[in-house]
């Protein structure tokens, strides 16, 4: 089954528009495949800024030290968990 497509309607200066018009030509691409190819790839990098992050050994080994030996709840931790949460209101 294909994926649906849709429309997505933009207001630029005519400069920013030639540019991206001169920029896709040089790849021999449309307007419209240039903008959706770049605007994807930000896209996933944003995304993946917010999920991924690399560490060197002694690093990681020290995240992990952490995750596997969490400090005990202080007060203010058991008092957020002691509230009813705003859903349940």
């Amino acid at each position: 089954m294909a994926d649906a497509k849709g429309s997505i309607n933009l207001r630029i200066e005519s400069t920013t528009r030639q540019l991206i018009d001169d920029a896709a030509a040089v790849l021999g691409k449309t307007r419209t495949e240039f903008m959706v190819e770049s605007a994807r790839r930000q896209a996933v990098d944003v995304l993946l800024d917010q999920r991924l992050f690399t560490l060197d050994s002694e690093r990681y080994d020290a995240f992990m030290q952490a995750l596997d030996n969490p400090p005990a709840p202080g007060p203010k931790l058991k008092a957020l968990l002691r509230r009813t949460p705003a859903w349940q209101k």
